[in-house]
C-alpha cells in the first residue's frame, strides 16, 4: 500500500504530463511573477519534507527564477583576437545554485537550508528554496535543526 507523498512524488517523474492544463497555466502565472516570490506552502510537499522542511515557525519557502543559457560579456572596444574577447561565457555553476545565492540575496536574515527543481521552459527555470530563520526561538530550541544556528552556518550557501 502506498503513501501520500510516493503519489505526489510519481506526478513529479513527469510533470508535463500528469498535471497537464495545470502545468501551463503554473507557467504562465510564474512568469509574470517577480523572480524571487514568497509562497505560502511548498508546491512539491514531498521534496520539501525530505529535504528538511517543516511546517512550523521559522521555516519560509521562496520561489526562485533563473534565466537560462549561457552568459553574455559585452565585446571589448578591440585589440584581442576573437579567442580572447572572452564574449560568450560557460557557466560554472548550475541553476539550483544560482538560485539558492539569490534567494540568500532577497533574505540576508534567513539561513538557506535546501532546494528543488519545480519547473522550466525554454527561457527560465524555477527552484523553490527553503529558509530557515536562525534567531527565532522555535529554531533555536528544536535539536534537529539548531545547527543551522552556528555563526559558521550563516550565509553557508557561499561557502
Amino acid at each position: 500500500m502506498k503513501g501520500l507523498y510516493q503519489y505526489v512524488r510519481e506526478v513529479w517523474k513527469k510533470p508535463q504530463q500528469n498535471l497537464g492544463e495545470l502545468w501551463q497555466e503554473r507557467l504562465i502565472a510564474w512568469r509574470r511573477e517577480n523572480s524571487t516570490t514568497r509562497i505560502e506552502r511548498p508546491t512539491r510537499i514531498d521534496r520539501a519534507r525530505a529535504l528538511g522542511y517543516k511546517a512550523k515557525q521559522g521555516y519560509m519557502i521562496v520561489r526562485q527564477r533563473v534565466p537560462r543559457g549561457g552568459r553574455q560579456k559585452t565585446r571589448p572596444a578591440g585589440g584581442r583576437r576573437t579567442k580572447h574577447m572572452g564574449v560568450r561565457l560557460t557557466l560554472h555553476k548550475n541553476y539550483q545554485l544560482i538560485a539558492e545565492e539569490r534567494a540568500q540575496r532577497s533574505y540576508r536574515n534567513l539561513t538557506v537550508l535546501n532546494s528543488y527543481w519545480v519547473a522550466q521552459d525554454g527561457k527560465y527555470v524555477w527552484h523553490e528554496v527553503i529558509l530557515v530563520d536562525t534567531d527565532h526561538p522555535v529554531i533555536k530550541s528544536d535539536p534537529k535543526i539548531n545547527w543551522i544556528c552556528a555563526q559558521k552556518n550563516r550565509s553557508r550557501v557561499f561557502h
